[in-house]
């Protein structure tokens, strides 16, 4: 009958995504954390172990990043770096690189074993803002400039996994 073959449909899927699950599983992948590095304020954001979902995590004073994060990938297992990365329309680096070069340098010389990759992080704050609004955040809220950091650290994140994943990505 109908709900035999439904049935089985179901649970050959449920299967499938058991093993798949199992297999990423066994993989024991850490997080990738992204970083919206400021001259002020930096915020992170990770993924989860199956590096499939990007959550907002902190926002930082700058000067205490790299302190938290070796903490942090002493507790938890971590695969690489994202960096947003400022360009200008023309795709050129924006002046925000003369501080952020140097940040993404000492990165890299506190964890040489990790990846460190750069995402053009043009809009991620106007998106921060536009994400909020679509969420009901209050206006007063909306102006909270830390909690815009660590939204487009997540944006960041996201739109490093899309393309990682798309065909032919990272």
């Amino acid at each position: 009958s109908v709900l035999k073959i439904v049935s089985k449909a179901i649970i050959k899927r449920i299967c499938i995504n058991h093993l798949i699950f199992c297999t990423f599983a066994k993989k024991r992948l850490g997080r990738i954390v992204a970083l919206d590095y400021g001259r002020k304020r930096t915020g992170i954001a990770v993924t989860d172990p199956l590096q499939i979902i990007a959550n907002s995590l902190i926002t930082l004073s700058s000067s205490e990043v790299i302190e938290f994060l070796k903490k942090y990938v002493s507790t938890e297992p971590v695969d690489a770096f994202v960096v947003g990365y400022p360009r200008q329309m023309n795709n050129e680096p924006s002046e925000s690189v003369k501080y952020i070069n140097p940040f993404i340098g000492l990165l890299k010389k506190t964890f040489p074993d990790k990846a460190v990759h750069l995402v053009d992080e043009r809009f991620t704050s106007k998106m921060a803002v536009q994400t909020m609004i679509a969420g009901g955040v209050k206006k007063k809220d909306r102006q909270n400039k830390a909690l815009i950091d660590s939204i487009s650290a997540t944006i960041i994140l996201q739109s490093f996994m899309e393309q990682k994943n798309s065909p032919g990505g990272l």
